[in-house]
């Protein structure tokens, strides 16, 4: 047990936190990410979002992401927490809030290199994810 709190700083187990989004528009589909060559996990599909800076509250972190990956304005109000991810990477361990989205302001557009889709709840497990994604889906699909 302790060589997983263990990490390559010699000391606790680095927990990051990052917020997630689920974005729903008005067919009932959900908006996927497709991370980019030359990031970490490059080529799996996420729900948008990011780390969350000092000083951020996670609904602070989607605003600001969603703005900058995305060209959408979120209100604080329209972002619903649903559920959250804790997985145990190598060197750090992802605890990540997933919230609903169904009301922004602007167009979605991949302004990052990344690529979008918008996806039917029931073949949201089509896409192959990051293993900290994999686990919101259900509670998701359930949802929608």
């Amino acid at each position: 047990m302790a060589d997983e709190r263990e990490s390559m700083t010699g000391g606790q187990l680095k927990l990051l936190l990052v917020a997630a989004c689920a974005l729903v528009d008005a067919d009932g589909r959900v908006l996927l990410a497709r991370r980019p060559e030359g990031k970490p996990l490059a080529g799996l599909w996420e729900f948008p979002g990011g780390k969350v800076e000092p000083g951020e509250v996670p609904e602070e972190t989607l605003i600001r992401e969603l703005k900058e990956e995305l060209g959408i304005d979120v209100a604080k109000a329209c972002l619903a927490p649903l559920t959250f991810a804790s997985h145990a990477y190598e060197g750090f361990h992802l605890l990540m809030p997933l919230y609903v989205c169904r009301r922004w302001e602007g167009r979605v557009q991949p302004l990052e290199g990344q690529a979008l889709e918008w996806v039917r709840p029931a073949r949201l497990r089509e896409y192959p994810m990051p293993p900290a994604d994999e686990p919101l889906v259900a509670v998701l699909r359930d949802l929608l």
